[in-house]
């Protein structure tokens, strides 16, 4: 017998691993944030210094009242130990200190800079109050009293670095220096009861580099992120599964979603997976604890990207196929995430750390995609006409949860279908096919504010594993005139 020899089978060709596009994303959405937060305090500090300053270049505090029935009002350590000291003394970086000062005393008010050694062993055995915290947000601060007799008159005294004296308004200006200072308030005379008008100012010439080297940081970390999230959106969204063997012919392309068949376009279902276990219910949420943490950057991305969608539809009518399958990637592993855990509680098979569908799991979720989106609709849907849904959702599932419900009309039942476990070892049929059409709804309406489809979320649940009644098309928008005309047949 002849054996006719065949050429061993060429492996498919794989897209490089998906874990390593999830840390991509992940990172490249942390540095969105950093950004975020970087471009708002350069913007911010940018603003003030050209805008906040006075006629003679002060960044000025309002005023504010320190009273003490004590000699004294001692501000806690200023510490301005810089170990390298030529660039803000020579080059005066840190610029002045403006303190203007009134009191209604007769002798009028003292204000003094001085090292604090030297301030300590002036106020060594004096009746005085130490500042030991400010509130601004309402105003309010807190003193430290200190025992003692009377001090002697303080303008004697000449170990002040700066000093100003006198009845009505007194201001001090001091060249900020290395040292560790304290600043005291006083009657000129030296006399017990302190009631005076306070104002801090600076001149902070450091601001403006400050600002600058923030915003530019900020650029830089725009740049790395758009690379990362494009660079890890690009290589999630390759088909490891779909590229031929070698000298094969292509794949067929996959036949379209029936998306006309279902209530709206989303399929969500969830097989009641039994028998399952009286008490595993108890202690999943620690062996979701891992789940939990990629979820959250996860859902960090996701946001970023839909405001990355928002501006694409808003100028194209498109929502970008990338960004899309990632969302939809996010929704279908939370799905699997909530249906294991406190959401559903079908199933005791833990959920895969994976995007992909999976048809081996009791939980599956997809969403068809949109070729054309309302470029309108986009500007008043995620805010203005889903307030409604916003309010159901909040009785469902305790606000947008998803993975999550800590309290809520879907935590209540679950709960219930928990303890019918531990007690009978058996999940009542008509809670889990109502938590599946509460949690249905709760994904409508998060598909819809997401940006990933125009059709309004429907005012109802559809209870059971899956969707079987056909409706032929979703409810119209409640704005007409919003919704992209329907494609030609």
């Amino acid at each position: 017998m002849t054996t006719q020899w065949a050429p061993p089978p060429v492996a498919p060709h794989r897209s490089p691993s998906r874990a390593g596009a999830v840390v991509l994303v992940v990172v490249g959405s942390l540095l969105a944030l950093i950004t975020l937060g970087l471009l708002a305090g350069g913007g911010f500090l940018m603003w003030a210094d050209h805008t906040q300053r006075d006629a003679s270049g002060y960044l000025t505090s309002g005023t504010g009242a320190l009273s003490a029935p004590s000699y004294a009002i001692a501000t806690s350590s200023l510490d301005l130990n810089i170990s390298n000291r030529a660039w803000p003394v020579e080059q005066n970086a840190l610029g002045n200190v403006r303190i203007t000062a009134s009191s209604a005393a007769p002798a009028g008010v003292f204000i003094g800079i001085a090292p604090r050694a030297a301030a300590l062993g002036y106020l060594s055995g004096v009746a005085y109050d130490g500042i030991s915290d400010v509130e601004f947000i309402p105003y309010h601060v807190t003193y430290t009293p200190h025992g003692g007799g009377a001090p002697a008159a303080p303008g004697s005294e000449t170990f002040w670095q700066a000093q100003a004296s006198g009845s009505g308004t007194q201001t001090l200006t001091w060249t900020v220096a290395p040292g560790r200072w304290i600043v005291v308030l006083m009657n000129a005379d030296g006399s017990r009861g302190i009631d005076a008008q306070v104002s801090v100012g600076a001149t902070a010439p450091f601001l403006f580099g400050l600002a600058l080297g923030l915003l530019i940081a900020g650029g830089v970390a725009l740049l790395l992120a758009v690379l990362l999230l494009s660079l890890g959106i690009t290589l999630l969204n390759r088909r490891q599964d779909n590229a031929p063997l070698a000298g094969a012919a292509p794949l067929p392309p996959p036949a379209p979603a029936k998306a006309a068949q279902l209530s709206y376009p989303l399929r969500i279902s969830g097989r009641l997976d039994e028998p399952m276990s009286r008490w595993l219910w108890l202690v999943k949420w620690v062996l979701l604890i891992p789940h939990y943490i990629v979820l959250w950057f996860l859902f960090v991305a996701m946001f970023v990207l839909t405001v990355i969608a928002f501006f694409a539809i808003l100028f194209t009518g498109r929502y970008p196929r990338a960004i899309f399958d990632f969302n939809v990637g996010v929704l279908r592993w939370a799905w699997r995430v909530g249906f294991y855990g406190y959401s559903a509680l079908g199933t005791d098979r833990y959920p895969p750390f994976s995007f992909a569908e999976d048809a081996n799991y009791p939980a599956s979720l997809d969403v068809p995609y949109p070729e054309h989106l309302s470029r309108g609709l986009v500007l008043i849907k995620w805010w203005v006409l889903a307030i409604p849904q916003y309010i159901i959702v909040a009785v469902l599932a305790g606000g947008l949860g998803i993975a999550v419900h800590l309290w809520g009309l879907i935590a209540i039942l679950t709960l219930f279908a928990a303890f019918a476990l531990l007690f009978t070892s058996r999940y009542p049929t008509g809670i889990f096919d109502f938590v599946m059409g509460l949690n249905r709804w709760v994904f409508r309406v998060l598909v819809y504010v997401l940006l990933m489809r125009d059709e309004y979320p429907p005012f109802r649940f559809d209870p059971g594993s899956d969707e079987t009644p056909p409706v032929p098309s979703a409810p119209p928008a409640p704005w007409p005139g919003l919704m992209p005309a329907p494609p030609p047949v």
